[in-house]
């Protein structure tokens, strides 16, 4: 492989950004970093030998940011790996999904993984992930890809059709601590919200939940509304206790 490899991640609180700059620091190689989650299109074609694709989990499924902007990429022939980060609950169709995109545009999808991280919107559930003992199998994933020398698409667990998407009709709101700073706005990835009379506004028809603006607003003036949180809390329960497993396919 070149000295070159360029990541493609989508990491609205971190999470997906920590487990790319894990992998990419093992792999050793002179990366490319391309945020998903700008709201400008890719207009540069990959030019590396080695693609990753890291995104986040939403329901078993990938963001709409990142399936939209991944379909634009040209793959003739390159290698790619693919990273499905999710919230220690389930990965399902998200690497499937990915994957298919992928093959579709041309890569030979080579490697791929499902790494946990502290859920974004229930914070209690993988509580300090990546830790220890994921960052030792990040790197030895890394040091496997490295390594390979396949020329072939691997084959991952997952269904066709995928599960439908998450839809809420909900969306993050600001506290009355707000002061229409715009930080939000900015980060926005789907540009789903707007100042209006000196408030934010977010329209709940383009939002996806990736809670960017939760976690970047510099007061905390922003969550979810209480009824959906605390059925989110309710949901995720179960999955407190439990340290689901990392997986790597070859």
């Amino acid at each position: 492989m070149s000295d070159k490899m360029e990541v493609y991640y989508f990491s609205p609180t971190g999470g997906t950004k920590k487990v790319s700059d894990i992998f990419a620091a093992a792999v050793g190689k002179d990366v490319v970093w391309h945020d998903l989650g700008d709201k400008q299109m890719l207009t540069e074609q990959p030019q590396g030998e080695l693609i990753i694709v890291t995104a986040p989990v939403f329901a078993g499924r990938i963001p709409s940011v990142v399936r939209e902007k991944i379909k634009t990429l040209a793959g003739e022939g390159k290698k790619a790996v693919t990273i499905a980060v999710y919230g220690n609950r389930a990965y399902e169709d998200a690497l499937l999904e990915m994957n298919d995109i992928l093959k579709q545009a041309g890569f030979t999808v080579i490697a791929a993984a499902a790494f946990v991280a502290q859920h974004s919107i229930v914070p209690e559930v993988g509580t300090g992930r990546p830790d220890a003992e994921d960052i030792k199998e990040i790197r030895a994933f890394a040091e496997a890809v490295k390594n390979s020398t396949s020329a072939e698409n691997i084959h991952v667990p997952g269904n066709r059709p995928y599960k439908p998407e998450m839809k809420v009709a909900a969306a993050p709101l600001s506290l009355s601590s707000c002061t229409a700073c715009g930080v939000c706005a900015k980060i926005c990835p789907t540009d789903a919200i707007a100042a209006a009379e000196g408030k934010m506004v977010t329209d709940v028809s383009k939002c996806i939940l990736c809670m960017a603006c939760v976690h970047a607003c510099p007061l905390q003036a922003r969550i979810l509304p209480p009824p959906l949180q605390e059925k989110t809390d309710n949901m995720l329960a179960a999955f407190r206790d439990i340290r689901n497993k990392n997986e790597v396919f070859f």
